[in-house]
């Protein structure tokens, strides 16, 4: 027997309309996403191309692009359960979403000029561009504001040179978002931007990076030599040269820690379902092991953290929809929801035992994927940071 459904994320019944999506999914993955091809798409590090197409074919890239565009409107809090519910099956669907509806469709839709919404925003709402991020470097990882990736602007050209690390899923991608230097690097803040950088625009060179976590692709090394590209790719638009810091600030950014933070509680729900099965039918001294209270402590205790993961992400998310200012909200909820992801999976491994460390069960690759939440997109240290900021201590 499957743990019971989680109760409302909010004080009112969720919309009816995330209901339906939540169930359009879960039949889609367990029609497109069978046991066998998960495990394989693993191993080799890829998501399925062949699949994707038919994802798209639901709309649901269309949530975080306004009607204007061709899009839904903006409904974070779908969107995100969309990504919860992918995430079922870990991040062989989710990831490459996030890299249309969130990399592209999001960003854009808050940051991009009008000329770029115009270009980019019906495409991205049908789930035809993926876009990649290139924001950290060799020697930079939360501090952004030191990116030595440098941009100068040459007519109605800009120049790049440098190089960019974890820049996930950019082989496969359509552009990369990427933060410069674009002034002197003494006044940090005050001399960042943005630009839109084709990933087969001469001078781009990768190099793979594989990881044990989240392999739905490989992330890579972007090396930059002289790549130029039209000063219109400034993203916002030339007016917003030297503005990046204002754009890796805003609303975007927020939604960003969610979008993570999303994954992270859709596979450590999917850990707990696979557990809280697994007890109910696994016997040992003459009893389900779920009637032994060793195993029933940590399945409820599990369970309580979850559903607190839930109130946490869906109240951030809801913030977020609303315009409401969510800052805090937000690293709150990535804070919380990577860590307490880590203990959940821990503990349901605990409970599957020995097959928990084989692909006998999904268990294996959701705890791999949930040790990496509290490094990845924003780490647990970098979002206390932010909260001790955020409320001046």
């Amino acid at each position: 027997m499957m743990a019971p459904p989680l109760p409302p994320v909010t004080f009112t019944d969720e919309p009816e309309h995330i209901g339906q999506l939540r169930d359009t999914i879960r039949r889609f993955v367990a029609q497109h996403a069978p046991r066998d091809a998960r495990i394989q798409w693993d191993r080799d590090h890829r998501w399925p191309r062949d699949v994707y197409p038919e994802l798209n074919k639901l709309g649901l890239t269309a949530l975080t692009v306004p009607e204007a565009y061709g899009g839904a409107g903006q409904d974070l809090v779908a969107a995100i359960a969309v990504i919860e519910e992918l995430a079922q099956v870990g991040p062989c669907l989710a990831g490459p979403y996030i890299h249309t509806a969130f990399y592209g469709g999001m960003n854009l839709s808050e940051n991009g000029s009008a000329e770029q919404k115009a270009e980019f925003l019906p495409r991205l709402a049908k789930g035809e561009l993926f876009f990649a991020y290139g924001l950290s470097e060799p020697d930079v990882g939360g501090d952004l504001a030191s990116v030595t990736t440098r941009a100068r602007l040459e007519g109605d050209e800009v120049i790049i040179d440098g190089v960019k690390r974890w820049c996930t899923g950019a082989d496969w991608s359509n552009y990369i978002y990427t933060l410069v230097r674009s002034g002197p690097a003494e006044d940090r803040y005050r001399n960042l931007s943005f630009v839109l950088i084709p990933t087969n625009a001469p001078g781009v060179r990768m190099q793979d990076i594989h990881h044990a976590n989240l392999r739905y692709t490989a992330s890579q090394d972007v090396y930059f030599d002289s790549v130029r590209v039209p000063a219109v790719n400034i993203v916002g638009g030339p007016a917003m040269w030297n503005q990046g810091w204002k754009l890796l600030a805003g609303r975007a950014l927020d939604v960003e820690k969610l979008e993570i933070t999303a994954v992270a509680f859709g596979i450590a729900r999917a850990a707990l379902d696979e557990a809280w099965d697994y007890a109910q039918q696994r016997v040992q001294f003459g009893k389900a092991i779920s009637q032994h209270q060793a195993i029933r402590h940590k399945l409820v205790v599990a369970r309580t953290k979850l559903q607190a993961a839930r109130h946490m992400l869906y109240h951030a998310a809801w913030l977020a929809n609303e315009g409401r200012p969510c800052s805090a909200e937000t690293s709150m909820a990535k804070l919380f929801v990577a860590d307490v992801g880590v203990e959940i999976a821990l503990a349901c491994q605990q409970v599957i035992g020995s097959y928990a460390l084989s692909d006998a069960f999904d268990i294996e690759r959701h705890v791999r994927d949930l040790l990496g939440m509290p490094i990845v997109g924003g780490s647990s240290d970098m979002q206390k940071n932010n909260l001790a900021s955020l409320w001046k201590l």
